[in-house]
């Protein structure tokens, strides 16, 4: 009888290791195919155009040129690219959270005909791409005079359906006892926002935040369409202008692109290590709502 239990007991052990081996593994691999793009990028950037053309590509640069950096910025005018990225960044991070935190204020804890309507109405823009709507906005842009202007790359942008929807949720979850405590003290609409909402939902405010830094960091459709010199182009435009600089030579300069590429998505990088943790709890509490 105490045989057949250790034995069961054996097997058991041996089972739960062979699980956690192969969980590991899936892991490694998932994590392996997600970072080799980035790893490649980075390598890429600090090779000499004759080892990236070589017919067997190497995982690591005989010596690391960082030339590629000083040519790549003298190629083109990032640090131009790289404050017009601030400047549109934080105006569409700032313009969203705004008006984001009252509209979702009014579909969380507002009580008027018709809003429930109002918000599914708000997350069918959700389902409706860029692409429908860029002419009708362009059109408007462009009589309102705000080609090449930072409120043409700022102001389309500014409200988020997603970030609306992220708020709400988590603006529901707030016990009403807090704003009515509020009101009795005498605190109006925008004190209950930033003073008791804002503060009590932090994690989801910095997680839609981030997103929408990262978004507008990234955006690279609507600049292209409202810029039309380098004067308000962004960074991701400024990577492809990089490689016109290169005319004909596109197979020839991938290094220079590759660090360029690089100084464009570092900032990104380093954000998300540095504010993981919120991104995720702010994930994790909007999905449990």
């Amino acid at each position: 009888m105490a045989t057949d239990q250790n034995a069961r007991n054996a097997r058991a052990k041996r089972l739960r290791l062979l699980t956690t081996i192969l969980q590991y593994a899936v892991a490694t691999l998932v994590v392996a195919v997600v970072m080799f793009p980035i790893f490649w990028m980075i390598i890429s950037s600090l090779k000499t155009s004759e080892e990236l053309l070589r017919p067997v590509p190497s995982l690591w640069p005989e010596r690391f040129h960082w030339r590629n950096y000083a040519d790549a910025l003298r190629m083109a005018p990032f640090g131009r690219y790289f404050f017009n990225t601030v400047v549109m960044t934080a105006g569409i991070m700032g313009l969203q959270l705004s008006i984001g935190s009252f509209a979702a204020y009014g579909f969380a804890k507002g009580r008027f005909p018709g809003r429930d309507v109002l918000f599914i109405l708000v997350l069918g823009a959700l389902m409706i791409p860029i692409q429908v709507t860029f002419v009708p906005i362009y059109v408007m842009v462009a009589k309102l005079g705000w080609i090449n202007t930072f409120a043409g790359l700022i102001v389309p942008n500014a409200v988020s359906a997603y970030m609306i929807f992220m708020l709400r949720q988590t603006f529901k979850s707030v016990d009403d006892s807090f704003l009515e405590a509020a009101r009795l003290e005498g605190m109006g609409r925008f004190g209950l926002v930033f003073k008791i909402l804002v503060p009590m939902c932090k994690p989801t405010m910095l997680t839609v935040g981030i997103i929408a830094f990262i978004d507008g960091w990234n955006s690279y459709f609507w600049p292209k369409m409202v810029t039309t010199t380098s004067a308000r182009r962004t960074i991701a435009q400024g990577v492809y202008e990089l490689k016109r600089s290169y005319a004909g030579l596109e197979t020839m300069n991938q290094n220079q692109i590759m660090a360029g590429a690089v100084m464009a998505v570092v900032p990104i990088i380093i954000l998300f290590i540095v504010l993981q943790k919120y991104i995720l709890t702010g994930f994790s509490k909007a999905a449990s709502k």
